[in-house]
């Protein structure tokens, strides 16, 4: 009787536990939908200022992943993607295996390096030295001149290059023709394609770049530069100990957003100045899409190239996150 007595008082203990904590997680739960909503209703403006880029994320990023599943099959418009035959990883197969493969791939990592160490560090550059600039008026003057070419399309930047570098009357042929020089067939000449290509994305993007890290920089503590010019320092030696270390983590935020796009440079850009002269180093996995997916109406092969892609960014952004916080930086998550 003892022992029975034992047992039934210690499963009335675990029954009560249970209940205990049953009604602490109830509770707990109730604490933080109370504090959602209050934090919702508090903050109500600021939620509804970022709804539209979270309806735009949602319409034209998330939802359209879905058709992601025609890749796995033989996509036919009239017969839907529910009635559509699976092939599996064919189109993948048939990816690497295509003999444009390999020079697709080598185009878009060649271009792609060429952002990463050209394109990237120009905005820094610029900003390190607008930071150094007392006169107002010229500072202000140079930030509007390098923020301009931003707002231009590609066509627009593409045609005054076109205007500038055409052999049938273009300004540096002409200058050219002056100096005693040969004409230079610039754009049909595949040597010159990647020059004007790097040298368009920095006149366009460098300006703009400059503005996170003039933010940033001004978040530097001034007496830190007092310290240094007590201790003899000169203008580079600031630079490189106490404003390069301040904005250090937005550089590297930036540059794992930047190895995110590796195999995505933009379709438009490179499209522009894609000819049959210099295919060989211009055609990228953007154009390739266009003209595969679109034109060609090989729409399940198209997504299969763009979901490669897609993995292939997805994998570096992960593997420069985890390297940036083995080094002790914070990461973009």
């Amino acid at each position: 009787m003892r022992v029975k007595s034992e047992i039934v008082i210690e499963q009335s203990s675990q029954t009560e536990l249970t209940t205990q904590k049953t009604t602490v997680r109830s509770d707990l739960q109730r604490s933080f939908k109370a504090e959602i909503k209050r934090r919702i209703f508090k903050n109500k403006l600021l939620y509804l200022m970022i709804l539209p880029g979270l309806l735009y994320l949602l319409i034209y990023k998330y939802v359209p992943m879905l058709g992601l599943v025609i890749s796995f099959q033989n996509y036919k418009p009239y017969q839907g993607i529910l009635g559509s035959e699976w092939v599996g990883f064919e189109h993948f197969i048939r990816l690497f295996s295509d003999s444009d493969f390999w020079m697709i791939l080598r185009n878009t990592l060649v271009l792609f390096g060429l952002h990463i160490f050209i394109a990237f560090p120009i905005p820094i550059i610029l900003a390190l030295m607008l930071n150094e600039v007392k006169n107002l008026f010229f500072k202000r003057t140079i930030q509007s001149l390098i923020y301009i070419p931003h707002f231009m399309s590609w066509v627009i930047i593409v045609s005054i290059s076109f205007v500038l570098l055409t052999m049938d009357g273009g300004l540096i042929n002409e200058l050219l023709v002056s100096l005693g020089m040969n004409k230079i067939n610039f754009l049909m000449n595949s040597d010159w394609f990647r020059p004007i290509y790097i040298t368009q994305v920095v006149w366009q993007s460098a300006g703009w770049g400059t503005i996170i890290y003039l933010a940033a920089i001004s978040g530097v503590d001034p007496g830190l530069y007092e310290a240094a010019k007590m201790d003899g320092a000169s203008k580079l030696r600031q630079i490189w100990h106490i404003t390069l270390p301040a904005i250090r983590p937005v550089i590297i935020v930036l540059l794992i957003l930047k190895i995110g796009d590796v195999l995505e440079l933009g379709f438009e850009h490179v499209y522009l100045l894609l000819n049959a002269s210099n295919r060989n180093v211009a055609e990228i996995f953007d154009t390739y899409v266009y003209v595969t997916g679109l034109l060609q109406g090989q729409y399940s092969y198209s997504t299969a190239v763009g979901l490669f892609k897609g993995l292939v960014g997805l994998i570096l952004v992960v593997f420069a996150n985890r390297m940036a916080k083995k080094f002790g930086e914070e990461g973009i998550y």
